[in-house]
C-alpha cells in the first residue's frame, strides 16, 4: 500500500513539474536585447520600439531596444551578427545594409552567411518629389533637364549608395543622362534641401508626407509598390528603367537560429503587424504594411541582394 502511494506520489509530482519545466525551457524566458542600427526618432528606431512593446506583450518578455549607430547601419547589424544564436540578441534590417551597401564595401558581416533573416514587417515607399512649384512636371521632364545640362541637376536620396540611390543612378545612366548627387544625412535634411532649392530632385520616403502637406509632388516610386499618396506616379522599372528594389523593414538574427525561436517570432509577428497599435503607427508614417515569416522574408533578401549586385556592378557605384 505504502509503495503504491510513493509510486502514485511520484506520478503526481511528475504530472506537475513538466508543464513548468517545460515553461522554464521554452523560449522566451528571459529579457531579449533589441537592437537599432540606426538613431532615435528615424523610422528603424520608431519601429523597433513599437514592436519591442507588442512583442514583449505578447511573448510575456520584456525587450529592450538598444541604438548601436554608424557604418551606415552595419555596425549595429555587425553586433546582431556576432551575437549567440539563441534568440534573445536580435536587431531591425533594411535594405541598404543589406542588399546592397555590402556590394560596395566591407561589411562586419556577409548578408547571406551570418544572418538569419526573421521577419519582414513592413515595405517602404520611395517617391521620386520635386518642389510643388517646380518646374519639373513629369519623370520625362527631369531626364530631359538632365540630358540637355549635363551635370547641372542637383539631387540626393536619405541614404548615399542605398537602395534609392542605386535606383535613381541606374535611372540617369540608361538614360545617358548625368546628374550631381549631393550627400545628406538623413531624410529630413534632404527634404529641407529640396524645399530650400539646394537641391532640384529627391527619392526619400518623406517626399509621402510632404506632398500631403502640399510641399512636394511625386514623380515616379522607386519601389515595386504603387505609391498610395500618388498611384498614378510610375514605377520606375514599368517606365523601363533597370531597378526598383523593395525597401523593407526587417528583423535578423545571427546565423543559425533554432526552429522554435523561428517559429515563436513568426506567430507573435503576424499578431503584431495586425495590431490596431501597430496599424495606427503605419498609416501615420505613411508606410505599406507587408508582414513575410522567415522563409519568405530569406528568399527576398537572396533575390534582392544578388540582382542589385548585377546592377550595382553596371553602373560602377564603389
Amino acid at each position: 500500500m505504502i509503495r503504491k502511494l510513493k509510486t502514485a506520489a511520484l506520478v503526481l509530482t511528475t504530472v506537475i513539474l513538466l508543464p513548468v519545466l517545460a515553461n522554464a525551457t521554452s523560449y522566451p524566458n528571459k529579457t531579449i536585447t533589441f537592437i537599432c542600427p540606426y538613431s532615435a526618432g528615424g523610422g528603424g528606431d520608431t519601429s523597433s520600439r513599437m514592436i519591442a512593446k507588442l512583442a514583449g506583450d505578447i511573448m510575456g518578455v520584456k525587450i529592450n531596444v538598444e541604438n548601436k549607430t554608424g557604418g551606415g547601419a552595419t555596425i549595429g547589424i555587425g553586433a546582431v551578427s556576432k551575437a549567440k544564436p539563441d534568440g534573445y540578441t536580435v536587431g531591425f534590417v533594411s535594405t541598404s545594409p543589406i542588399t546592397i551597401r555590402p556590394h560596395m564595401m566591407k561589411a562586419p558581416y556577409h548578408p547571406l552567411n551570418d544572418l538569419t533573416y526573421i521577419s519582414q514587417f513592413v515595405a517602404s515607399n520611395q517617391p521620386l518629389v520635386v518642389k510643388a512649384d517646380s518646374p519639373f512636371k513629369s519623370l520625362q521632364d527631369v531626364i530631359s533637364y538632365a540630358k540637355a545640362n549635363p551635370g547641372k541637376l542637383k539631387w540626393s536620396t536619405s541614404v548615399q549608395r542605398g537602395g534609392p540611390h542605386v535606383a535613381v543612378e541606374a535611372m540617369f545612366k540608361a538614360d545617358g543622362a548625368k546628374a550631381t548627387f549631393v550627400p545628406f544625412k538623413g531624410g529630413s535634411k534632404v527634404l529641407a534641401a529640396l524645399l530650400g532649392g539646394t537641391i532640384d530632385v529627391a527619392m526619400i520616403s518623406e517626399g509621402n508626407k510632404a506632398t500631403l502637406d502640399g510641399k512636394t509632388r511625386i514623380l515616379a516610386e522607386g519601389t515595386p509598390m504603387k505609391n498610395p499618396v500618388t498611384p498614378s506616379a510610375p514605377i520606375l522599372t514599368d517606365a523601363g528603367y533597370p531597378i526598383a528594389p523593395a525597401i523593407f523593414f526587417g528583423i535578423a538574427g545571427p546565423a543559425g537560429l533554432p526552429k522554435d525561436v523561428l517559429d515563436k517570432w513568426d506567430e507573435v509577428m503576424a499578431k503584431v503587424v495586425q495590431s490596431e497599435e501597430f496599424k495606427k503607427l503605419a498609416a501615420a508614417r505613411k508606410w505599406t504594411l507587408d508582414f513575410a515569416g522567415h522563409a519568405d522574408f530569406t528568399k527576398t533578401v537572396k533575390r534582392d541582394y544578388l540582382a542589385a549586385k548585377t546592377t550595382i556592378a553596371d553602373i560602377g557605384m564603389k
